[in-house]
């Protein structure tokens, strides 16, 4: 009567909104139980807020504190001097390829650094979480397994932080965007945005869970019918690519393991058979900008929530009752 998942979220901005609205129709399947969620950047804060809901109020705890966040992520945003413009809010596509607040502030980034000119070291995330969440409290949760990724910026390695070292500053490393904010700190080693080197990482759900089926949430599109070729479209392709990577080495590599079950070659019993899912509304995501991925007007993250939910739902008609029985995501097709 009941499927279990594990959850791989990846990061990327405001448009973890998508995600949100993911989340949000898999928690009203009472009959989908998540034992572990694995999540980058705004992959983590999704992940952080599902797990802590979950401890204090069960499903619809989480579901609030989802909603919870998003909103007031939104209201931060209303009292930042970066804005769509009226023709970028007339055209509807979320996108901020119009506004001049937005362009200076990348020039600044471009110029200088957190170190220069955000001396204070200012991050209204770490306010708001600690406004919604008590660490102390979730690191007491046993309601399913958390693991954070942020990047350890002088060896390049992957740190993935698990629930019993969860707290606000695992969760603001994971979201650490380098042009905005100085290296979060934590016992002695600096750590960036986890999209770097795991976007979101597979193998802590692999090697921590028993669950078989784990569930990529995917916002950063792989496939593009058209090559770019004006600056902004270029600017926006490195970026997919470079928070792609480290998911893309990934996904081989289990390929690989599966094709090495399949031949049975499963030596001293080591390697565990997977199924690979995926939830994804590609073609829509990949009409958006990274300047999108700013965007936190409440009308923007809505319309991402939408798209999230249908996409979820759509997905839960045509595959729930494949999970436990084979992968819905074809990794040669998709990431080979």
């Amino acid at each position: 009567m009941y499927k279990t998942i594990d959850l791989a979220l990846q990061g990327g901005g405001s448009h973890g909104a998508f995600t949100w609205g993911v989340l949000e129709r898999f928690l009203e399947a009472e009959s989908l139980v998540i034992e572990g969620l694995c999540g980058t950047s705004a992959g983590a804060m999704n992940s952080t807020m599902v797990a802590y809901g979950m401890h204090i109020g069960g499903r619809e705890g989480a579901i609030k504190m989802l909603e919870a966040f998003w909103q007031k992520t939104s209201e931060a945003f209303d009292k930042s001097p970066i804005k769509p413009s009226f023709l970028d809010r007339w055209l509807g596509t979320g996108r901020m390829d119009f506004s001049p607040s937005y362009y200076m502030f990348d020039f600044l980034t471009m110029m200088s650094s957190p170190y220069q000119n955000n001396l204070f070291d200012i991050n209204p995330l770490r306010d708001l979480l600690l406004e919604l969440i008590d660490f102390d409290e979730l690191r007491k949760s046993t309601a399913m397994k958390l693991f954070v990724c942020a990047t350890n910026v002088r060896t390049s390695r992957p740190k993935v932080f698990s629930k019993k070292d969860i707290s606000v500053d695992a969760v603001l490393a994971s979201a650490c965007l380098p042009s905005l904010f100085k290296a979060v700190e934590i016992d002695g080693e600096a750590y960036w945005d986890g999209g770097f080197m795991g976007n979101p990482p597979i193998f802590p759900l692999i090697d921590d869970t028993e669950t078989e089926d784990i569930v990529l949430v995917q916002i950063n599109p792989i496939h593009r019918p058209d090559i770019p070729k004006t600056a902004v479209e270029i600017r926006d392709r490195i970026n997919e690519l470079s928070f792609n990577s480290s998911l893309m080495h990934e996904m081989r590599r289990i390929n690989f393991v599966q094709r090495m079950l399949e031949a049975d070659l499963n030596q001293e019993g080591k390697l565990r058979n997977l199924y690979i899912h995926h939830v994804k509304a590609e073609e829509e995501m990949t009409n958006l900008g990274v300047s999108s991925k700013l965007n936190a007007d409440w009308d923007f993250l809505q319309k991402l929530r939408k798209l999230g939910r249908r996409s979820a739902d759509v997905w839960l008609k045509e595959n729930y009752d494949h999970l436990g029985k084979k992968s819905t995501c074809n990794i040669d097709q998709e990431f080979l």
